[in-house]
């Protein structure tokens, strides 16, 4: 299930996912707010956006409302997570997956929303988005900060299915050729996501991972990994890409170590998503190829918007 690409007058619905806005983080918003106007786009803000009353965001009820109604509201066409956190997965039981799956609409995020792009996708069948949350797209200075922006533009107005730009370096880890849906981000949401009720389904999958080394040091990562592995995880994927990882120890390291030669699929590693400034928007759902002959050593083999 395809969303609507954006047009011009279309609104754009902010939800505070996790954390809460705060005046520190006002300004971001406020920038962000911009930019959509400049593209002739409506931004609207959810109720709850700043509610704090339990001194880490608002209440799971009052997060799930803000994006049920982003839902239902016909005037919206597409829906950010306004900032990370720590709590996302708090608000799936309160989910309406039934009004969701009536008003299919674009929905973006990274980091801790990387569990409900993935937990949307899972339930419903609606192709989602890894890529900046809306307080990400504050910054208006030249050079790579506008990357993000360039990729909203290109993803959600324009329709192209280019992920990142031709200067984005791919490096090969594993040769081979494969193909499989898009699912993944955060490594650590990603590995909460392995069982349970909202768990994701691996099978024929291309994992897309990345990981915030400062929450995430090597050790940690090791863990997320082994437990995916212990879990079938890695038997049932086609392809990894891993993104950005800013250690002294590498993923793609962490990740030979964990898969040893059982594995031969192909694993890719670029820069252009993760808790970095160039931030790709990735399609959740939807068939893309690895192939490390080429330069750009993904690509996506269907429409991820209408």
């Amino acid at each position: 299930m395809l969303p609507y690409k954006l047009k011009k007058g279309d609104t754009i619905g902010v939800v505070s996912s996790s954390e809460p806005i705060t005046e520190e983080r006002k300004i971001d918003i406020e920038s962000s707010t911009s930019f959509f106007k400049h593209l002739g786009l409506k931004v609207k803000l959810g109720k709850y956006l700043k509610d704090n009353e339990l001194g880490y965001g608002t209440t799971a009820q009052n997060k799930a409302k803000d994006f049920n109604e982003m839902f239902k509201d016909k005037e919206v066409k597409a829906i950010f997570c306004a900032c990370g956190g720590y709590n996302v997965n708090a608000v799936f039981d309160y989910l309406d997956y039934e009004e969701i799956k009536k008003n299919p609409k674009i929905i973006c995020g990274y980091s801790d929303p990387t569990s409900i792009v993935n937990a949307i996708y899972s339930e419903t069948g609606l192709v989602t988005f890894h890529g900046p949350n809306f307080g990400s797209l504050a910054s208006t200075e030249d050079g790579i900060e506008k990357y993000s922006r360039q990729e909203i533009i290109k993803r959600f107005i324009e329709g192209n299915l280019q992920l990142g730009n031709s200067e984005d370096e791919y490096n090969t880890i594993k040769e081979g050729q494969a193909e499989g849906i898009l699912v993944g981000g955060n490594l650590s949401l990603v590995s909460h996501l392995v069982a349970g009720k909202y768990k994701i389904d691996f099978t024929n999958k291309i994992l897309f991972i990345e990981e915030f080394a400062y929450e995430s040091p090597a050790g940690m990562a090791s863990n997320y990994l082994y437990y995916m592995k212990q879990n079938g995880v890695f038997d049932k994927i086609k392809g990894i890409w891993i993104g950005a990882y800013e250690s002294e120890i590498s993923l793609e390291k962490i990740i030979l170590d964990t898969i040893g030669e059982e594995y031969k699929f192909p694993i890719i590693k670029s820069n252009n998503f993760g808790h970095i400034a160039r931030k790709t928007v990735i399609p959740i759902g939807v068939k893309a190829k690895i192939d490390t002959r080429e330069k750009e050593k993904i690509k996506l083999l269907e429409n991820c918007v209408l």
